[in-house]
């Protein structure tokens, strides 16, 4: 796990710099719906932008003020600090508001604190409806963010050169799918930490080298014998964007839960979800990307994201989920009130916790809530005679 979470910890990583002494190029990207096939292809290394190492937000809260969700903070902190100098381009998606408004103010905080806007600076636009217009404007923004990179990096990206690298990625959807069907089980063999920084290390490894030292710890994974879970409630955590494994951490040194699946922008989402790779890889890319979309920032998709998640939990059989939202997340927090509602109706307990991003200063108000719903699931499962008895 040793490569995973120095991957999953650090802004700039050890594969980042090895990536850059070999001289090669490193481009940033803010979303998701940014297909990392397109930089692969390219012989550029897409690395996902994180929040993660903030110290203090003097540099975010002066471009975005104070009621704003913090992970788009975080991220223009860091960059007005410097951490991101390792980047020779950033891609900038509307994800959400929030999202948006980094394009806007790292543009901005760039004319006051020299050379933290990347030479190459690119807005990819995402529509929030992937069928007909959506689906058709999504394809002709890709091909549009293709003929940019291979314009400012003088490179070529050909159809066959993004259909080896859509083959590339799949065989890490498939090995994380293995991983997956792993926490399934009676017995768990592998934290919900663990899976959660391998999956994070995906978003900023070179493709091949994470394939391989994904392939060997799965290989170790299924070799194992005892049972992490005993004594412990399985659970789920999902809402907002989150790319820190220490909430992970929080949640099961509690001793008393494990996490068996996630719902997270960084998690396992797409799981077993590969990409075609025979016909127009750019339409591969669109439909998986946009098309595959579980993210409430999409119009009309609130019941196949709730079948979706009735899914995860009845397949990880959870006994119950966690539900945090970063403050200010409109998105994340009005949806998780209706998964609350739907889950709670039939028989799931739920907990909604709202947080801030970064540095964990309310751990200690988390940590109390999470023991109070942990002791609720304990409850709920112990026989009718024993709750009298201890009554």
């Amino acid at each position: 796990m040793k490569v995973f979470h120095d991957a999953a910890t650090r802004v700039e990583c050890e594969s980042i710099t090895q990536w850059k002494k070999a001289g090669k190029p490193v481009v940033g990207y803010t979303c998701s719906y940014t297909p990392a096939e397109i930089f692969y292809a390219a012989d550029i290394l897409p690395v996902r932008l994180r929040g993660i190492e903030t110290e203090g937000m003097e540099v975010g809260d002066t471009y975005f003020g104070p009621f704003i969700c913090s992970f788009p903070k975080c991220i223009l902190q860091l960059a007005g600090k410097g951490k991101f100098s390792f980047l020779d381009g950033a891609i900038i998606t509307p994800g959400c508001d929030g999202m948006r408004r980094l394009d806007e103010c790292w543009r901005k905080a760039g004319e006051d604190f020299d050379g933290i806007v990347p030479d190459y600076f690119y807005y990819f636009d995402v529509p929030h409806k992937s069928e007909n217009h959506g689906m058709a404007w999504y394809i002709e923004e890709i091909k549009e963010l293709i003929k940019s990179v291979e314009k400012h990096f003088n490179v070529n990206i050909s159809n066959e050169k993004l259909k080896n690298a859509i083959k590339e990625f799949n065989k890490g959807r498939r090995i994380l799918n293995e991983i997956e069907n792993l926490r399934f089980k009676d017995d768990i063999v592998v934290s919900g930490t663990d899976v959660f920084a391998a999956t994070v290390a995906g978003t900023v490894m070179p493709r091949d080298k994470y394939n391989g030292e994904l392939k060997k710890w799965a290989a170790t994974l299924k070799k194992r014998k005892t049972p992490l879970n005993a004594g412990k409630h399985r659970v789920m955590l999902v809402g907002s964007i989150s790319d820190e494994i220490d909430l992970f951490e929080l949640i099961e040194d509690t001793g008393k839960a494990i996490i068996v699946g996630e719902n997270l922008c960084f998690g396992i989402r797409y799981e077993g979800n590969e990409i075609k790779e025979d016909g127009d890889p750019i339409e591969a890319l669109a439909q998986h990307y946009l098309g595959s979309s579980v993210c409430p920032r999409m119009y009309g998709k609130y019941k196949e994201r709730l079948a979706m998640l009735k899914e995860r939990i009845k397949n990880s059989q959870a006994q119950g989920v966690i539900m945090q939202n970063i403050r200010f997340c409109d998105l994340h927090g009005a949806e998780n009130a209706l998964f609350e509602r739907d889950l709670e109706a039939m028989g799931t307990p739920c907990l909604r916790v709202e947080r801030e991003y970064g540095p964990h200063i309310d751990a200690g108000r988390m940590k109390l809530r999470i023991n109070a719903f942990l002791e609720r699931i304990d409850s709920n499962s112990k026989p009718a005679s024993k709750m009298a008895a201890s009554a």
